[in-house]
């Protein structure tokens, strides 16, 4: 290795050991945890400090550590939306976090988007870690043959994506470096376009409703630099009007401000507070599909090009839980909460029973945790209560012997003999019910 390369390499190295000469305290001060003081009580990091949702560590700026409790509520809206889509014919993908930066120029995002990109060398080849999912959703809809009959395919996917973007606790979940999206790809062709686009706003309507969320729409037209044509991008926007038209929907538009590959539907949300959020999206592309020279074969036994429909509901699911945080106030109804029930042992002689009626709740699909310490029963409800879980199951040493639970709603009100299989079945009806929550 030439004198100039090796000193470079050392340097190198020597950088990346730089944490080696601190001292023990500095290593730790470098591991503390972000501090959130000085914000209101509303916002969504206090609260989901005070619930053990999340936290954001200094080494890791923008992108957050989910705990147990922040997990659950994740996968939770992730599990609901899943139901709803397999119920409309989605099927589901997943790709590698890491390709190629040729991807990302047979896309068209290298001359947008590099910028943002986290990019690394293996060998003498660069990569990158993905920033969106519709490159590799491509590949996977071109490894296989498609005949008209098969359309509309639709692909969703929620991998984690990657942007090197201004962010960090400033902004909690509202905007991180590393996020999911409930991101879809729907293949279809030119005539099953708006339907595709109509199916899409009434599943957002119906989605949107069971959170308590109204919204409207606002169509993005063609930007300065863009892809295609100016007659492409007209029967793309064309489509996206059609679909809001036909079913009676008031919009704006924003000119310019569509992506680079296409006009886009942009759905803000109005949450409680009256605050608006833009979350969904609905992108109209017929220039990566030509890109990526994807092909389906036609009525006639030729080769056409599909029309893509980029779609997100939730947006970056992140995103989503901080505004639903703080559209709910962590009063999450019980169908979503991370804790739906706490049984509460009340005396040392329960202390079994207290175990089996947690055991046997688990057994019948409720999320429930078990306080079988030796504080107050006014302490352990105070506790509960402050964690926003939306019921508690007192049990001593008379629901002991008559086998049954004393069952207490977050708002207050308490229910006495009540069986625990019962409660289960309050709890997986209030489920699927997407109930509102006991205030």
């Amino acid at each position: 290795m030439p004198k100039g390369e090796k000193k470079a390499a050392h340097d190198k190295i020597e950088a990346a050991r730089g944490t080696e000469s601190m001292s023990e305290d500095e290593l730790h001060t470098r591991l503390k945890k972000s501090d959130f003081g000085g914000l209101p009580d509303t916002d969504h990091r206090i609260i989901g400090e005070k619930l053990d949702l999340f936290s954001f560590q200094e080494v890791s700026p923008g992108m957050v550590y989910w705990h147990n409790n922040g997990l659950t509520l994740f996968i939770t809206l992730k599990t609901f939306i899943r139901k709803e889509l397999t119920k409309l014919g989605y099927i589901e993908i997943s790709t590698p976090a890491l390709a190629n930066t040729i991807l990302w120029k047979v896309s068209g995002h290298s001359d947008h988007y590099l910028d943002n990109m986290f990019l690394t060398k293996l060998g003498e080849e660069e990569f990158g870690l993905k920033p969106m999912n519709c490159p590799s959703t491509f590949l996977v809809y071109k490894s296989k043959k498609w005949s008209y009959k098969d359309l509309p395919v639709k692909i969703a996917i929620f991998d984690k994506l990657y942007r090197n973007e201004l962010s960090g606790v400033a902004s909690g979940l509202f905007r991180v470096k590393v996020l999911t999206q409930d991101d879809a790809h729907i293949f279809t062709t030119p005539e099953g376009a708006v339907g595709e686009v109509k199916e899409i706003l009434h599943l957002m309507d119906r989605l949107y409703k069971v959170f308590g969320l109204t919204h409207k729409i606002r169509i993005s037209t063609m930007p300065d630099d863009h892809m295609g044509t100016e007659k492409e991008w007209d029967q793309a926007t064309n489509i996206l009007k059609k679909a809001a038209d036909e079913m009676r929907l008031k919009y704006e538009e924003k000119p310019k401000e569509g992506s680079f590959y296409g006009p886009k539907i942009d759905v803000d949300i109005k949450d409680s507070m009256g605050r608006e959020w833009q979350c969904g999206t609905i992108q109209l592309d017929m220039q990566m599909p030509k890109r990526f020279r994807l092909a389906y074969t036609g009525e006639d036994g030729k080769d056409h090009t599909p029309i893509v429909v980029h779609r997100a509901i939730y947006g970056s699911l992140e995103r989503f839980i901080g505004i639903l945080i703080e559209h709910y106030q962590g009063k999450f109804p019980t169908w979503l909460a991370p804790v739906q029930a706490r049984v509460i042992s009340i005396s040392e002689g329960a202390a079994d029973y207290a175990k089996k009626v947690h055991n046997d709740l688990i057994d019948g699909g409720v999320r429930v945790d078990l306080d079988a310490s030796d504080k107050t029963l006014e302490y352990k409800i105070r506790e509960a209560q402050l964690m926003q879980i939306p019921y508690m199951l007192i049990v001593g040493q008379k629901e002991k012997d008559a086998n049954t639970i004393a069952v207490r709603a977050r708002a207050g009100g308490q229910k006495f003999g009540v069986k625990a299989e019962d409660f289960a079945e309050k709890i997986r009806v209030e489920s699927e019910n997407n109930a509102p929550s006991p205030n």
